[in-house]
């Protein structure tokens, strides 16, 4: 790929001495850290946050996902507006660049960026239009704070994501623009550090994900906070809030951009598809918890607040 801006390759922290990297690569101070919970944290401190930024999209968990859990995917976008453009949106970007138009003239948007205003729709949105508007070949990097304008909902076409997941970030270049010098080491660094993950296909939102010796089943759903706690309650206190026909444990829950997303601990053995009837049956068991209106018994109580004792809220 060619360069157009020199100084887009290495952009500097807020501190003007640790570089911008990835958010899930290791902190370049040294701290052993991911640079999302190190020095990451000093360029997102905005308070006033969108509560569900992604909402009214269509697949509006799979943006959470995209932007919270997924390390490598990808998905066409269409605009709104007359374009020959090809837009793609992605996990992330090298040298955590928000967006980038590629020498053909393919613009990529990443949702996992370094900074931001509190509403990651407008953010993308910026660094849409500001790909929209440069050369081909160019970086776009990161800038500072958006005013008022247009976020993705106004940008985008209302279509489902088809999102491809990658096991590796080598879609980030291309045979014929190669990466070369920081880039590549952005590129070498994420590809070492990749989660093999599987999006299910039977249910929305579901991930399959090997995390060292470990793997685990993360679902974003979209249901409002409060009667999902209580559906979950329900199940737990009847001892079926584990996934159905094989070895897996609950082991709680994060808020990601408004919504929740349970986790559950897999069998060492566990593939992607084994999870695909038993998603299929807790979806229906979860269901009917979530019609059930009745006030929650003490039983319930007491689960929906170990519940809550679990969860962490990202960002």
């Amino acid at each position: 790929m060619t360069k157009k801006r020199s100084s887009q390759s290495s952009n500097p922290s807020s501190s003007g001495e640790i570089p911008v990297v990835g958010m899930r690569e290791p902190c370049p101070c040294g701290s052993g850290r991911r640079y999302k919970a190190c020095h990451g944290k000093e360029t997102n401190r905005v308070e006033d946050r969108v509560k569900r930024p992604f909402a009214d999209l269509v697949d509006e968990c799979d943006w959470v996902a995209m932007r919270e859990i997924v390390p490598a995917a990808t998905s066409p976008l269409s605009l709104q507006m007359p374009s020959d453009r090809r837009v793609f949106v992605t996990t992330v970007l090298p040298m955590a660049w928000p967006a980038l138009v590629r020498d053909n003239g393919d613009v990529f948007i990443a949702l996992q960026v370094t900074t931001g205003s509190g509403d990651p729709s407008r953010d993308t949105a910026v660094a849409l239009q500001s790909a929209l508007a440069a050369e081909p070949g160019t970086p776009i990097p990161p800038s500072g704070l958006p005013g008022p304008g247009p976020r993705l909902q106004d940008l985008i076409a209302a279509q489902p994501l088809e999102i491809t997941v990658h096991d590796s970030f080598d879609y980030w270049m291309t045979e014929e623009a190669p990466a070369s010098g920081e880039v590549r080491e952005s590129l070498e660094r994420a590809n070492a550090r990749v989660m093999p993950t599987t999006r299910l296909t039977s249910v929305a939102a579901a991930y399959w994900v090997e995390m060292g010796d470990k793997k685990f089943l993360r679902w974003v759903l979209p249901h409002d906070e409060e009667p999902l706690l209580d559906a979950l309650a329900r199940l737990k206190a009847a001892g079926d809030i584990n996934l159905p026909g094989f070895d897996n444990r609950f082991v709680g829950s994060f808020r990601a951009d408004g919504l929740l997303v349970p986790v559950w601990e897999l069998g060492t053995q566990t593939t992607a598809d084994q999870c695909e009837d038993a998603a299929v049956q807790f979806g229906e068991a979860l269901s009917v918890a979530l019609a059930d209106t009745s006030d929650l018994t003490s039983t319930q109580r007491g689960a929906r607040s170990g519940l809550q004792t679990r969860q962490i809220t990202l960002r």
